[in-house]
C-alpha cells in the first residue's frame, strides 16, 4: 500500500530530513589543459590546476565521488591517480602525448569527448553534473551536456576578450575562444565567478544571459599558515633581519615581472627579491625567465635577486612566509591565488588594481594596490612597507584574518557543493514534473521550494527521496 504524505512539503521535509541516508553523489571535474596532479610551476600550470585538485579533494572529503579529467601529456604517464579516497584524476588520450600549449589544442577537443565517453561506459560510472574549467574544457562540457543532457557548470579562470583587449595582434584562436566562451555563458547551468570583477567583465564583454553566481576560490589555509617567519627564514636559510620581497608564480609576460624588477631598482634601502618559480627549458616560459634574468642583470640587481627555480607545494608555505611583502604585478589576473595564499601566511601583499585583485587584497587592510604597469608606484608601495614593521604585522595579521574567514577551501566548496545539489535535485525534478500528473497546487510548491535560498543541505535531500520515491510510486500526495 502506498505511503501517505502530507501536502505541506515544507513540513514533510523537516520530518524526512531527519531520516534521509547519506548519498554518495558522483561529480566530473574537467581540466583540458591543467592536470590536478602536476608540478606547480612549470608550464602550463597554475591557479587553475590548484582550484580543480583541491576543489576535488575537499568534495571527496564531503563523501562525494569525484573524477577529474585531464588530458595525457606523456605517454609513460599513468591514466588513473588516486589523490585520495573518493578522488583521482583520469588522463584521457587526445592527440599526441606530449606537452601541447592551450592555444594549440582546441582541434584535440573532438577527441577528448570520445575519451571521456568511452571512459564512462567502459567504467560504468554514471556522473550526476560535470563542472568544466577553462574555455577549452568548457567547449567539451558542452558537447556532453548535450548528448547526455547532464547539468554543467563552468569556471572561466580568464576571458579571452579581457586578455586580449589590449593586445593589437591577438591570436587567431581568440575569435573561436569568444565565440566558445559566449555559447558557455548562455548554455550551462549556471557559470561560477570567482570575483565581482569577473562577473562585470562577463556581462561587458560576453553576455547580457546565462546564470552566475559568485563563488571565490578556496585554499587550504592550514597549510599555507603552518609556519612562522622566524623558523621559516631559518628552514631556508635566510637572515631574520633581511628585507624580503617576494614573488611567487609563473614566468609569463601578463605576470608583470618587469614592472617588480623595474620597481626595486628604485628601491633606496637594502632588499632581497626572491622570484619564486621554475620553467621549462623548450617553453615559452624560460624565454620569459631568460628575458627577465637579462632585465635584472641589466639593472644591476644580480646580486640581490634570487631565482628559486621549481618550489614544490610543501615547501611554499615557507617562502610566502619568510616575505616582509608579497608582490602580484600582473597586468591581468581573473582571482589572484598568490595573493590569498600569500595573505594566509600572514604576508602582507601589494597587488596590481585589476581584475578579481580588486577584491581578494583590501587596500589599506591587507595590503595595497597600485596601478598596473606602474613600477614608480610600486617602487613607492613596496619601501613604504619595508620601512614600516608595524604596518607590515598589521597589515598581515588582518590578512591572515581576511583569507580565513571568506577563502578557506571547506567553506568555498559547501557553496559549490550546494550549487551541484540544487542543480541536479532542479533537473530530476523538472523530469519527474513532466511525466507526472501532479496537481497545480503540488508543481507549484515544489517550484517553490527548488528556488528557495533557504532550503538546507538536509531539506534537498529529504525533497530528493521524496520526489523519488514519488516517482516510483511510493507516496501519494494528501491534502491535511
Amino acid at each position: 500500500m502506498n505511503n501517505l504524505v502530507p501536502l505541506n512539503l515544507v513540513e514533510s521535509l523537516e520530518n524526512l530530513a531527519l531520516e534521509t541516508p547519506n548519498s554518495q553523489p558522483t561529480y566530473a571535474l574537467i581540466s583540458v589543459h591543467g592536470d590536478p596532479t602536476a608540478e606547480i610551476g612549470k608550464e602550463g600550470a597554475g591557479g587553475q590546476n590548484i582550484y580543480v585538485r583541491e576543489l576535488g579533494l575537499a568534495l571527496a572529503k564531503r563523501g562525494c565521488l569525484v573524477d577529474m579529467f585531464t588530458r595525457r601529456e606523456h605517454p609513460n604517464q599513468e591514466e588513473i591517480v588516486e589523490l585520495a579516497p573518493g578522488c583521482r584524476t583520469i588522463r584521457l588520450t587526445a592527440g599526441p602525448a606530449k606537452f601541447i600549449s592551450r592555444n594549440e589544442l582546441f582541434e584535440h577537443l573532438p577527441e577528448f569527448v570520445e575519451a571521456w565517453l568511452n571512459f564512462r561506459k567502459c567504467s560504468g560510472r554514471n556522473y550526476a553534473l560535470i563542472h568544466s574549467n577553462y574555455w577549452l574544457s568548457g567547449w567539451v562540457g558542452l558537447q556532453l551536456k548535450s548528448q547526455l543532457g547532464l547539468p554543467q557548470v563552468h569556471t572561466y579562470h580568464s576571458i579571452g576578450a579581457v586578455k586580449y583587449r589590449d593586445e593589437q595582434n591577438p591570436p587567431q584562436m581568440a575569435v573561436i575562444r569568444h565565440h566558445v566562451e559566449k555559447a558557455i555563458l548562455e548554455q550551462t547551468d549556471c557559470v561560477i565567478s570567482t570575483s565581482p570583477q569577473e562577473v562585470d567583465d562577463l556581462r561587458q564583454f560576453i553576455s547580457q544571459q546565462g546564470r552566475i553566481k559568485i563563488i571565490p576560490c578556496g585554499i587550504n589555509t592550514e597549510h599555507f599558515g603552518s609556519i612562522s617567519q622566524k623558523i621559516a627564514r631559518q628552514q631556508l636559510g635566510i637572515s631574520s633581519d633581511s628585507q624580503i620581497i617576494m614573488y611567487v608564480g609563473r614566468f609569463d609576460h601578463r605576470k608583470g615581472i618587469e614592472t617588480l624588477v623595474k620597481a626595486c631598482a628604485f628601491l633606496s634601502d637594502s632588499f632581497t627579491l626572491y622570484l619564486v618559480g621554475g620553467s621549462r627549458e623548450d617553453g615559452a616560459d624560460f624565454q620569459e625567465q631568460q628575458r627577465i634574468q637579462a632585465l635584472v642583470k641589466k639593472l644591476g640587481l644580480a646580486a640581490v635577486t634570487v631565482f628559486t627555480g621549481r618550489i614544490s607545494q610543501a615547501l611554499l608555505p615557507a617562502y610566502y612566509a619568510a616575505g616582509d611583502v608579497c608582490v602580484v604585478p600582473s597586468y591581468y589576473e581573473p582571482f589572484g591565488l598568490v595573493a590569498i595564499e600569500a595573505m594566509a601566511a600572514g604576508t602582507p601583499v601589494i597587488a596590481s588594481n585589476v581584475g578579481g585583485l580588486q577584491h581578494t587584497v583590501v587596500h589599506g587592510k591587507t595590503g595595497l594596490l597600485v596601478p598596473p604597469g606602474n613600477h614608480h608606484a610600486l617602487a613607492r608601495a613596496i619601501g613604504n612597507l619595508l620601512a614600516n614593521p608595524s604596518l607590515r604585522q598589521f597589515y598581515g595579521n588582518a590578512a591572515h584574518n581576511w583569507v580565513q574567514s571568506r577563502f578557506s577551501a571547506e567553506a568555498v566548496t559547501n557553496q559549490i557543493y550546494e550549487l551541484y545539489q540544487s542543480l541536479t535535485l532542479s533537473m530530476f525534478v523538472q523530469e519527474i514534473i513532466q511525466t507526472n500528473n501532479l496537481t497545480p497546487n503540488v508543481e507549484k510548491q515544489i517550484q517553490t521550494l527548488l528556488k528557495s535560498k533557504a532550503l538546507k543541505p538536509s531539506e534537498i535531500k529529504a525533497l530528493e527521496k521524496l520526489v523519488d520515491s514519488f516517482s516510483n510510486g511510493t507516496v501519494q500526495w494528501v491534502n491535511n
